[in-house]
């Protein structure tokens, strides 16, 4: 009795906890696999780059709209889209490296951003759009994850062998005449689309962290593509699951809960996993001996 008030009585009497937890459900469907392909295409801090970068056109939709749900998302999808083609245009017309392009704009989007929400809303308006509220996450937002986790799954279905082809030999991809702009493009979008989602849930700052630590957290286990994305989700959804549980009865803040406990699974996976972890480096298997 003990077992079920702990783990599934909150979840059962409070309707803001089950769609937290629906939310947390949808975040880690879609954000799992787009972690771990970003991690296979060793594009780790372009997620990180990208959660910044959505951060203008939300703070511009907020000064327009108020917390409008439609025109905020469709503002930080604008802006975190065109810092993604503004820094692979910079990289491909000049000598600079797609990372520091990448870091240059993020860095100039989140002061942008900053500077909006400060100078036109208060400062819980500011902690809402940085560090989000996924406890106070309605019917609306709740419709809106979803849906980005559905377009996510299919759209991953339709390009996914590109994606995959482009992260292990891009040459061979462009000697067969592949799609590779367009395919790259179109991921971009769905980095950017789930990001958008985590934003309303976890806020700017921390929804990179559910979709790029169960990915780096899912290669001490797994190593196909397919197993990865399976089991990244599997840990972020389990983040979210616990990081809810720890918030409510430790009375914590909810989103930071959720990314500790993601960032908790990373260091055991790193120190005990069974593939490339630290026990498998430094204290190998003794082999049977005849």
């Amino acid at each position: 009795m003990a077992v079920y008030a702990a783990l599934v009585q909150p979840f059962v009497e409070f309707g803001f906890m089950r769609r937290a937890l629906v939310a947390c459900l949808a975040l880690s469907l879609g954000c799992g696999p787009v972690g771990v392909l970003l991690v296979l295409r060793r594009m780790s801090l372009v997620g990180d780059a990208l959660s910044h970068a959505v951060l203008p056109g939300a703070a511009i939709g907020f000064m327009v709209a108020g917390l409008s749900l439609v025109v905020m998302s469709l503002g930080g999808f604008i802006a975190g889209l065109a810092v993604a083609v503004l820094s692979g245009f910079v990289a491909r017309v000049t000598p600079q490296r797609e990372d520091a392009s990448f870091a240059a704009f993020y860095l100039i989007s989140l002061a942008l951003g900053v500077m909006i929400v400060s100078t036109h809303g208060s400062n819980v308006d500011l902690m809402h759009v940085l560090f989000g509220t996924i406890l106070a996450v309605d019917d609306a937002s709740l419709l809106l994850v979803v849906s980005i986790a559905t377009l996510t799954l299919v759209v991953l279905a339709v390009i996914g062998r590109g994606l995959v082809a482009e992260c292990f030999d891009p040459a061979f991809l462009r000697s067969v005449g592949g799609p590779g702009a367009a395919v790259h493009l179109a991921f971009l979008a769905l980095v950017v689309l789930n990001l958008v989602a985590g934003f309303h849930a976890l806020g700017t700052l921390m929804a990179v962290g559910l979709m790029m630590l169960p990915a780096a957290a899912a290669r001490f286990w797994a190593g196909e593509v397919a197993t990865l994305a399976v089991t990244s989700s599997a840990i972020a959804l389990a983040a979210g699951y616990t990081g809810l549980l720890l918030s409510y009865h430790a009375d914590l803040p909810s989103g930071p809960a959720i990314i500790l406990v993601a960032g908790g699974v990373y260091a055991v996976s790193v120190a005990a996993g069974p593939r490339g972890s630290l026990r498998t480096r430094f204290l190998p298997r003794r082999h049977l001996e005849a």
